[in-house]
């Protein structure tokens, strides 16, 4: 794993929990909770090809 994506998932973890907080104190709980969720899919979405790729490792490690 690089470390450029752990920095990348940092950063926008800050950026969602900056907006979450802006968006919860301007009274839009809705919004806040929406880009939280889409804050968590975009994470998930960068860490496919990584799960993949452990999951490919494992299996040729045992050969399965």
């Amino acid at each position: 794993m690089e470390v450029n994506l752990i920095f990348k998932i940092a950063a926008i973890g800050i950026i969602i929990s900056v907006l979450n907080t802006v968006l919860m104190r301007s009274g839009r709980e809705d919004q806040a909770m929406l880009t939280t969720l889409a804050g968590v899919i975009v994470v998930l979405m960068m860490l496919i090809p990584e799960i993949s790729e452990l999951f490919s490792t494992v299996k040729s490690l045992f050969n399965l």
